[in-house]
């Protein structure tokens, strides 16, 4: 697990310091977050040509609720993405492709207000 997500799921009173929502909304988020995710990768699976069987490649080093909490603290702390990076356990290119993906997810759960 990463740094932020051990914190939280230590002290989830301090998640609306962190992330600027409370422990509760996170949990939210994060049940409807997948749910959306999975829609849209079997949209994006249906639509591929498979040389290869599924399952392949490598294994993603996050889960879904540490991209989720990575998108959320990157919008409310504002880190470089090196430094994002570094606090989760991943590298620089990759926190910024999981900060794009799920961004996208988020907005459309929760639109502007």
């Amino acid at each position: 697990m990463c740094i932020v997500l051990d914190y939280i799921e230590k002290y989830p009173l301090r998640t609306k310091q962190i992330l600027g929502i409370s422990y509760e909304q996170l949990r939210s988020l994060t049940e409807s977050s997948g749910i959306k995710h999975k829609e849209l990768e079997k949209i994006k699976e249906n639509q591929k040509v498979r040389i290869n069987a599924a399952g392949g490649g490598r294994p993603q080093k996050l889960s879904f609720s540490e991209q989720i909490v990575l998108c959320l603290f990157y919008l409310r702390q504002m880190p470089s993405f090196e430094i994002l990076g570094m606090l989760f356990g991943i590298s620089k290119t990759e926190a910024n492709d999981n900060f794009h993906y799920w961004r996208k997810i988020i907005r459309d759960i929760l639109p502007a207000s």
